[in-house]
C-alpha cells in the first residue's frame, strides 16, 4: 500500500469533516497507544494550529503517559493533562456494587473510566468548537471491542476502515516511536490487561479474517458471535416504528 497517499487522503478527509461541521479544529484523547498516536499525528497534519491532545490518566500505567507525551513532543501537539483518579474514586464511592459478579464489576469499572474520558473530551470540544476524533480501527469496531458511549462516543473515526496491521504500518510511515508500535496492544483498563488476551485471538488472526474471510473453524466460532452480539454498538439506537 502507498502509505504516503493514504496519509494524505486521511488528512484531507479529516480536514473536510471539520470544515463541513463548521468547527475550528479537533480534540483527541492521547493514551500512549498505537491508534491514538496515529490519529493525533494525522490531526496535527490536518490542522497544525487546531488540534488538542488530552491525556487522561485514571490509575494508568506511567509508561503510557510517557509514550503519549513523547508523541506530543515529537510532533508539536499541544496537550492538556486531566487526572481522573479522584473523579472515579468519588463515583465508585457513590455507586452501589452489591451483588455484582466480580468479572462484571471489573468491566463496569473499566467502562466507567472510558466514559469519563469521553465526557472530558467533549468538555474541551464544546469550549473550543472542536470535533472529538476517535481512534478505533476496523478490527476493534468489527467485534465491538470498544466502550459504547465511551471511546465509541466520538464525532469521526479516521481509522475505521483500517485493520490493526494497517494502522501499525501507517504508524511506521508517520514516524511514531518504535516503542509504541512494538508494545502489546492494551487499553490500560487494569494492571496486566491485554487486548488479545481478552479477545481470545490475535489481531493478526482477526485482520486476516476481515480482509480475506479466511479462518479456521475454531477461530470463526470465536469471531463471528462477537460480530453479531456487538451489532448494536455500531448502530444508532433503534426507534420503534409505531
Amino acid at each position: 500500500m502507498d502509505w504516503a497517499h493514504l496519509a494524505d487522503k486521511l488528512v484531507l478527509w479529516i480536514r473536510g469533516q471539520v470544515v463541513s461541521a463548521g468547527c475550528k479544529g479537533m480534540v483527541v484523547g492521547m493514551s500512549g497507544g498505537l491508534d491514538s498516536s496515529v490519529v493525533a499525528v494525522l490531526c496535527q497534519r490536518a490542522f497544525p494550529q487546531g488540534v488538542l491532545g488530552v491525556l487522561m490518566p485514571c490509575y494508568s500505567c506511567q509508561e503510557d503517559s510517557e509514550h503519549a507525551q513523547a508523541v506530543a513532543s515529537k510532533f508539536s501537539i499541544p496537550t492538556r493533562v486531566v487526572l481522573l483518579d479522584s473523579v472515579i474514586d468519588v463515583l465508585l464511592g457513590t455507586l452501589p456494587s452489591d451483588g455484582a459478579e466480580p468479572s462484571l464489576s471489573q468491566l463496569a469499572k473499566a467502562n466507567l473510566k472510558v466514559r469519563l474520558r469521553m465526557l472530558t473530551l467533549y468538555y474541551f470540544a464544546n469550549q473550543l468548537n472542536y470535533l472529538v476524533v476517535g481512534s478505533s480501527n476496523r478490527s476493534e469496531l468489527s467485534v465491538g471491542y470498544f466502550t459504547k458511549y465511551g471511546d465509541g462516543g466520538v464525532d469521526i473515526l479516521p481509522l475505521g476502515n483500517l485493520v490493526k496491521g494497517q494502522v501499525r504500518e501507517l504508524a511506521g510511515f508517520l514516524g511514531i516511536p518504535q516503542s509504541i508500535i512494538d508494545k502489546p496492544p492494551s487499553a490500560g483498563l487494569w494492571p496486566g490487561q491485554a487486548d488479545e488476551g481478552e479477545l481470545g485471538f490475535s489481531y493478526e488472526e482477526l485482520d486476516r479474517y476481515l480482509v480475506t474471510g479466511q479462518a479456521s473453524g475454531g477461530l470463526r466460532e470465536k469471531i463471528e458471535p462477537r460480530i453479531v452480539a456487538s451489532a448494536h454498538k455500531r448502530l444508532p439506537p433503534p426507534v420503534a416504528s409505531f
